[in-house]
């Protein structure tokens, strides 16, 4: 899938949600954020919070870790895992400026924001960058016990900017797409040029 291919499918996705079913939107979110379980606030608050040290933090261990040991695999892998981050967050930034969708506080008064919330709402970058983070790594290390506490957190991660107020439902799901969709690209480019190398066309 290419970086168009993926701008595209987020903007779709918001079109659909703005033209058919915008109702729809803010009616889960109400659901969710003023009808929600208190006591779970705190939570999903450090689910919130926690995407800045884990989404920097597991690339550059694992890019370390690789340089340090010389191991030319493990510094590829982190490589890739920098890639996709740098890949979904330039996808997010570009689409927020290009929707200019407002923040449903915003827009629908009733809505609690109980986070911090930066520019525009579509698509949420906190949903974008967990689940680069968590199809990077899954990608990188293909085992159950990364895969599953990575999505875990990667949706939970997701619901918290629900439950918390400042993301609409299509926002996360297109946070998710685009996350998820420039970690593939990633990895596809890669294996590309591995192979190209093998072929000869590059240095």
């Amino acid at each position: 899938m290419r970086i168009s291919g993926i701008f595209f499918l987020c903007v779709v996705l918001w079109s659909s949600s703005n033209a058919l079913s915008q109702n729809k939107d803010i009616e889960w979110l109400r659901e969710i954020n003023i009808h929600r379980n208190q006591k779970l606030d705190p939570t999903f608050q450090v689910f919130s919070h926690s995407i800045k040290p884990i989404m920097v933090g597991e690339p550059l261990t694992v890019l370390g870790i690789g340089l340090l040991k010389k191991d030319s695999t493990l510094t590829r892998k982190g490589l890739f895992m920098v890639g996709t981050f740098c890949v979904s967050s330039a996808l997010t930034l570009g689409l927020k400026y290009v929707v200019n969708r407002p923040r449903p506080f915003v827009t629908y008064p009733e809505i609690q924001k109980l986070s911090d919330a930066g520019s525009y709402s579509f698509p949420s970058g906190h949903t974008s960058s967990a689940f680069a983070t968590a199809t990077s790594l899954s990608i990188a290390f293909p085992k159950w016990y990364v895969i599953a506490p990575s999505f875990v957190w990667a949706s939970g991660v997701g619901y918290s900017r629900m439950h918390l107020g400042v993301h609409y439902p299509s926002d996360v799901l297109a946070g998710a797409a685009v996350g998820a969709g420039s970690a593939f690209l990633c990895h596809w480019v890669n294996k590309k040029l591995r192979w190209e190398r093998k072929r000869g066309w590059f240095l």
